[in-house]
């Protein structure tokens, strides 16, 4: 894997085995465009598939993690009242970050509004500046909550909070938001926290064992316990059956770091 730049509009750099992506519109305070989803997505797909990738951090260029929806592109789209339904169909669905299957993680460096915070929603960890301003800004102009929020929500904080955030739209701190759950940790450098942490995970983490966990915690959402635990000993029994359970024992008992598979490409 090497350095690279796939679009303008989203930039690469490996960090060791951790991808870090950046959103890269600073001029616009990297307002969620067509190109920047095609590009991120792209990216996201290549890194699912790269044996090189254990984790992906993703953050945005300049002072802005993504400050929403280009308006621009949505003046446009919505202008003409005849407008055919069909113009706001994707190539891909914009839940696509929540398929991934390894560690994803958000390092929210500035504003976080509308669909640049559901982005950050999809992501399975969350660390931000503590006085970057969040907001779902949808009731603000005109939305519904998208893409899931009305679901993610109030499973983070609650569902008055969530209702709050939802139709009040109003601005948070990270700071603010990290009491609640929403953000799960502040850092001055929020990028370097999340990249530091990746690392670790990249370093001494099964990738088989990340990617199963990610599948039986979006499960057990609206699961029953015994149906959790009927799905984990299940999983259990092939665990047992795989190599990594082999090389995590003995890679403990000779006091060094487990060298373990790197997740097969998806099929």
């Amino acid at each position: 894997m090497t350095q690279s730049t796939i679009s303008p509009a989203v930039l690469a750099e490996p960090r060791g085995s951790v991808l870090v992506l950046r959103l890269n519109r600073p001029d616009r305070m990297n307002a969620w465009s067509d190109a920047i989803e095609a590009a991120y997505f792209t990216k996201l797909d290549e890194a699912d598939d790269d044996p090189e990738v254990r984790a992906v951090v993703v953050t945005g260029e300049g002072r802005a993690f993504c400050a929403g929806a280009d308006l621009d592109e949505m003046r446009e789209r919505t202008a003409d009242p005849d407008i055919d339904p069909a113009v706001f169909d994707r190539p891909r669905p914009r839940t696509r970050p929540l398929e991934f299957r390894k560690p994803l993680i958000a390092a929210i460096n500035g504003a976080a509004a509308g669909v640049g915070l559901v982005q950050a929603l999809y992501c399975d960890i969350r660390f931000s500046k503590p006085t970057a301003k969040l907001t779902t800004a949808f009731a603000r102009r005109g939305l519904i909550a998208e893409y899931g929020t009305a679901w993610m929500l109030p499973r983070l904080v609650g569902q008055s909070r969530a209702l709050d955030l939802l139709f009040s739209a109003r601005v948070v701190t990270a700071a603010e938001a990290a009491r609640w759950g929403l953000v799960d940790e502040l850092a001055e450098d929020p990028l370097e926290a999340a990249v530091a942490y990746a690392q670790d995970l990249a370093t001494y983490c099964s990738p088989t064992s990340m990617a199963i966990i990610k599948g039986q915690v979006r499960r057990d959402t609206d699961r029953s316990f015994a149906e959790s635990v009927a799905d984990a000993d299940r999983l259990l029994r092939e665990s047992l059956m795989g190599a990594d359970i082999g090389e995590g024992v003995q890679s403990y008992f000779e006091k060094r770091p487990p060298a373990f598979a790197p997740l097969a490409p998806r099929e």
